[in-house]
């Protein structure tokens, strides 16, 4: 199975504090001498399904992220296209660059750098049967719905999930959601959430990883900095 993997990695990250620098932002944030995104890409090129990497950036960033990432020599290709002012404009510009011979394209975060291969074999093998499957967790807390402070109810968790990414979807149907939600001027919190307005298929959940987290604040380096240490050197090679 040929799979693009589209990594937008365009965002300013103002939770982890903004500054001229890029180094502040989060995918840039060195994890033991190498920027989270590198950590990412890595995952990605030690999975079988994977064909290409398709990163997208924003315009100053693109030659010094070319350096680092000609220095892994990637065993397979690893594209750079600049990216938009949002997740969804970064990866459009993506999408629009992969040829339609790909079946399959996952779209991964680029601050999720301890996602393991083998879950992301399995979201590719649901994808494909399916059209669509995603990666989530089951929330341990209770989940209140509230209105302004006030509680409303309480919503049941077996019928909640928490979305991770990947998120992989067959290629038409990944163009057709974004053609749409540009035609709409709907603007979604994820890929999922373009293709279900599609109502064309159901998108398939994948029992995701707690250790699959997304590194939005300065306290969650602590965390991947433990993970990371966890790892064998195979797997952090």
């Amino acid at each position: 199975m040929n799979v693009s993997v589209i990594i937008p990695a365009a965002g300013l990250g103002t939770r982890m504090g903004r500054e001229k620098s890029g180094v502040s932002r989060k995918q840039f944030m060195l994890l033991e001498g190498a920027p989270i995104l590198i950590h990412t890409i890595r995952k990605f090129l030690r999975c079988p399904s994977v064909a290409e990497i398709v990163v997208a950036l924003r315009n100053e960033d693109m030659d010094w992220a070319r350096g680092l990432i000609h220095q892994e020599h990637p065993s397979k290709p690893v594209r750079i296209v600049e990216g938009g002012d949002s997740r969804q404009e970064s990866v459009e510009n993506a999408l629009g660059s992969i040829g339609d011979e790909i079946p399959l394209i996952a779209v991964h975060d680029a601050v999720r750098p301890f996602i393991d291969p083998d879950l992301v074999e399995k979201v590719i093998a649901e994808a494909a049967r399916t059209g669509g499957a995603i990666l989530g967790i089951v929330p341990v807390d209770t989940v209140k719905q509230v209105h302004k402070n006030k509680i409303r109810s309480t919503l049941p968790r077996e019928h909640l999930a928490l979305a991770q990414t990947p998120q992989i979807f067959r290629h038409d149907l990944l163009k057709e959601a974004f053609a749409r939600a540009k035609e709409d001027n709907f603007t979604g919190t994820d890929e999922a959430s373009l293709v279900e307005r599609l109502e064309q298929i159901e998108v398939s959940v994948v029992q995701g990883s707690d250790r699959n987290i997304k590194i939005t604040k300065p306290s969650d380096m602590e965390l991947a900095r433990l993970f990371l240490d966890e790892e064998t050197p195979e797997e952090s090679a």
